[in-house]
């Protein structure tokens, strides 16, 4: 990969020197109109080798950047840039069009580096919010993410409300976003509060893929007047756009027209009727000039020669007609991004920024909150959109009240035989390991958010950790309610025994196989992004944990090869925990007595008298006396026989809450390292 080309954000005037420089913009800070911006692009190509699979990021990392040119291209590598220049200026709209695979994305695709990322935004094409937020409930988390903490809630608020008069969304202010089955706003509203989120900071900079993808022609006008609104407020605003109505071709400022990665017109859009005129198409006078222009492309890209002859006429036609599209304009000179930010956070444009003296120190931080202030905040908005479906915690807390009463129905009173041992065996296998299966649930929750989140974190609204830890704190609670529930009805119908303290151990050995297997389901959810997928994998791991947790096969009877997936099983703790609680009460309980040992057994099935003698027989050859009533099984015998030993109960206790922790710590390595927002 490869890119070339010149980027720059321009100011009018010039200096000789940085002091000078400085002096000047004091000058422009202190006294007169704000200082034009314009994001001017000059000879940019971006190369790719053919055959691999990564694009690491479209344009250079900072606003004011000479690359060397190349001098050649490489070998085996495809452009999907080559030698675009153009100019967006500030109070207009700057629109890049082109179909599919022209470059007109990758040329729009955000710009990286922190500091730029400070001073732009990004409105994917998509509608990325929360169902059950309000318009203003969404502006006002998305104010409290992006801005400074130095802006008191008054001022906060403030500026929300101004942004949703700037957007025209007063009248739904007050109305949730809504999804498939939640009414809400329309879906042009949708749209302009997506742009909204990314607009609260007031940047200098702002990019759009598609804001009029999938809207009817009123919903697509009002979003493009609302854009202009904004790029009349002081901002530089480029957008793609795929074949727009002759109603917004005439609000927009300049065109750039691509065709596989050249440019194949870039103007004004008056111009496009002299410009194929003269190239020997000429538009129609009652046909929208941007569908015929789209048209022509098209035809042309079908044949042998492609588009290369427009191209070559853009370049001919724009030496030529300099006048025509305004670029005969005065000439501007390079303002540093220092200098950029600076000048912006002095006149209150971009209120994101903070830092005070001179303009030099002025700055942009990375993160405009420190981690507690934002998990605090994503905290709030999750609760705040999770307690609106209370239907989803009702299912959750249904199933776990079915499968209790199933259990509790199937093995009510267990009694202190034998074959109430085999049964409790069985019912602690099941339980346990419901407990995980229940947590499959939590699936869905990070895949319908990861673009939420990518788009958030993109532009550094927040940190991943703190994304992380806000995510662990709201899904604590529900699963203290799913455990007592499970406890409550399964403990005291089963018949368990040990009393109160029993109990509440029981209800929390439950709770940390929730807490395990929600951060397990958690940290595939990161990994795997399609929901049935997930399902897939989370179904067959846990089948896998079940068969090595000891109670289909114990620990001292797995072969070697297999004893390292027992000891990872998480089924195997949590199942290991509730038969030391149960069977680990000491010699007082008694589980066989006299001739209940040969239940099971051929001698079973004889009379009482002859299961007699042969005990008889029995306590003779160990050298005591062995009645009806001697104990042959003991809570320490079943713990023995089932090989479960090794560890204690509260350490069982303390592994299981502890892969709850380290699920979570591989989910935060994941968003890390596998979830940059780049295009791929």
């Amino acid at each position: 990969m490869s890119n070339s080309g010149h980027i720059a954000v321009d100011v009018v005037g010039g200096a000789n020197d940085e002091a000078e420089r400085e002096r000047e913009l004091e000058l422009l800070v202190s006294a007169g109109p704000p200082v034009p911006y314009t994001l001017s692009f000059t000879d940019l190509s971006y190369r790719v080798r053919q055959g691999r699979g990564g694009l690491m990021g479209c344009l250079p990392s900072r606003a004011s950047n000479r690359l060397a040119s190349m001098d050649a291209p490489p070998a085996n590598t495809k452009a999907l840039l080559d030698g675009i220049s153009g100019e967006a200026r500030e109070g207009e709209l700057f629109a890049v069009m082109g179909a599919s695979g022209s470059g007109k994305s990758t040329l729009v695709d955000p710009l990286h580096g922190s500091r730029l990322r400070a001073i732009s935004a990004y409105v994917m094409q998509d509608d990325l919010l929360y169902p059950m937020l309000t318009v203003r409930e969404t502006l006002l988390f998305a104010a409290e993410l992006r801005l400074s903490r130095a802006l008191s809630p008054s001022a906060k608020r403030e500026r929300v409300d101004r942004l949703i008069d700037q957007l025209g969304l007063s009248r739904a202010a007050d109305t949730i976003i809504g999804d498939e089955g939640h009414r809400g706003v329309s879906g042009g509203e949708r749209r302009r509060v997506s742009i909204g989120t990314d607009i609260i900071h007031d940047p200098i900079l702002l990019f759009l893929d598609e804001p009029t993808s999938g809207l009817d022609s009123a919903s697509a006008f009002m979003v493009v007047q609302v854009l202009r609104t904004i790029a009349r407020s002081g901002s530089v605003v480029v957008m793609t756009i795929h074949q727009p109505s002759a109603r917004i071709l005439g609000i927009l400022g300049r065109l750039l027209l691509l065709s596989r990665g050249r440019t194949v017109y870039a103007g004004t859009p008056a111009g496009l009727k002299p410009f194929f005129a003269e190239f020997g198409a000429p538009i129609p006078d009652n046909e929208n000039p941007a569908e015929f222009a789209l048209d022509t492309i098209r035809e042309r890209e079908a044949q042998p020669q492609g588009t290369g002859p427009l191209a070559d006429f853009n370049a001919r036609w724009q030496a030529t007609h300099k006048a025509m599209d305004g670029t005969n304009a005065k000439r501007v000179s390079p303002m540093t991004l220092e200098y950029a930010i600076a000048e912006s956070v002095a006149r209150g444009k971009l209120v994101a920024g903070s830092g005070t003296g001179t303009v030099s120190e002025l700055q942009v931080p990375t993160y405009a909150n420190p981690m507690a202030v934002e998990v605090w905040v994503l905290i709030k908005r999750a609760f705040t959109n999770t307690r609106r479906m209370p239907e989803l915690f009702g299912m959750r807390l249904g199933t776990i009240m079915v499968t209790g009463l199933i259990l509790a129905t199937i093995f009510l009173r267990l009694d202190d035989t034998p074959k109430g041992v085999q049964e409790r065996l069985g019912f602690f296998a099941m339980g346990m390991s419901t407990m995980f299966y229940v947590c499959a649930d939590a699936l869905p929750v990070f895949v319908q958010e990861r673009h939420i989140y990518l788009r958030e974190t993109a532009h550094n609204a927040y940190r991943r950790a703190s994304y992380v830890l806000a995510n662990a704190v709201v899904s604590f609670p529900p699963l203290v309610a799913l455990s007592v529930a499970f406890a409550v009805t399964t403990f005291f119908a089963v018949g368990l025994a040990g009393g109160a303290s029993s109990f509440l151990y029981f209800a929390l050995i439950i709770l940390a196989s929730l807490w395990a297997g929600s951060g397990f389901v958690t940290f595939l959810s990161a990994v795997v992004p399609h929901v049935m997928l997930g399902y897939t994998v989370v179904v067959a791991i846990l089948a896998y944990f079940l068969l090595f947790s000891g109670f289909f096969i114990n620990r001292d009877r797995i072969p070697a090869y297999w004893i390292w997936f027992h000891y990872i099983s998480l089924v195997k703790y949590p199942y290991q925990a509730v038969l030391q609680n149960e069977f680990g009460g000491g010699a007082t309980r008694c589980f066989a007595r006299g001739t209940q040992m040969f239940d099971g057994t051929p001698i079973g099935g004889m009379p009482e008298a002859m299961k007699m003698k042969v005990l008889g027989a029995i306590g003779n050859a160990l050298g005591t006396r062995m009645t009806s009533q001697t104990c042959v099984l003991t809570g320490a015998d079943v713990l023995a026989q089932q090989a479960v030993t090794d560890l204690g109960k509260w350490m069982c206790l303390l592994v299981t809450a502890g892969f709850g922790f380290f699920f979570r710590a591989l989910f935060y390595v994941v968003l890390l390292v596998g979830s940059k927002n780049k295009r791929k």
